[in-house]
């Protein structure tokens, strides 16, 4: 099962420039351990220390926010689509 995951550019740097990346999992989680084994430290920055996502940090599946899903434990199919998008602050 081979899902495609989006990188945003802060992390790229992480994936060596890579802007989409192949991985396996049956659950978001199981995705972010798969990321992690192919690019170590990216789980760092997108969960904290207890192991959830990060409140600045936005992961979709196929355009729906997991949050409103089941979180990590949203499951994913072959052919899936996960962005990772940082959260955007400021304004004027």
């Amino acid at each position: 099962m081979s899902l495609v995951v989006r990188i945003p550019t802060p992390l790229r740097r992480v994936t060596n420039g890579q802007e989409k990346v192949a991985v396996e999992g049956g659950t978001l989680a199981k995705v972010i351990d798969s990321l992690e084994a192919q690019y170590p430290g990216i789980k760092e920055r997108l969960c904290d220390e207890t192991g959830d996502l990060r409140h600045f940090v936005n992961i979709y599946i196929n355009g729906e926010d997991v949050r409103f899903l089941r979180g990590l434990e949203t499951n994913t199919k072959s052919g899936d689509e996960i962005s990772i998008v940082p959260a955007v602050a400021g304004g004027s």
